[in-house]
């Protein structure tokens, strides 16, 4: 009545055709679901350039480039984008509380790669 035999043929090539089909499944869940991160060819993210320009910035307060009160009254620490002709930035700023000037400016391409600081913004 009904046949216990899935795929028809001598024993050996059952097992082999259910090891190929085993093997097709396993490889098409990999390709589905083994597509990498979300970075989708960004690679340098924002929380990279806040990294980077904290070890900047700790670099030229240790070095006197800052005064200790670019250390001792830092107020706020933000992260933007902009758009620099056809190039977008990331611009990381420190804000202190006191003191002239108030803000360090640090930037970075969209690569990840220091294209500059000044306390301007510009």
């Amino acid at each position: 009545m009904f046949s216990r035999r899935i795929i028809p043929g001598p024993f050996w090539f059952r097992n082999f055709a259910m090891i190929i089909i085993g093997l097709a499944i396993l490889l098409a869940t990999a390709q589905v679901y083994g597509h990498g991160g979300k970075t989708h060819g960004s690679s340098f993210t924002a929380l990279q350039a806040l990294q980077k320009a904290t070890e900047l910035y700790d670099k030229l307060v240790v070095s006197g480039k800052l005064t200790d009160s670019w250390e001792t009254d830092l107020k706020k620490v933000d992260i933007s984008n902009r758009q620099k002709g056809e190039q977008r930035e990331y611009v990381v700023s420190f804000e202190r509380s006191s003191g002239e000037p108030k803000t360090v400016y640090i930037f970075f391409t969209a690569e990840g790669k220091y294209s500059g600081s000044n306390f301007t913004g510009e």
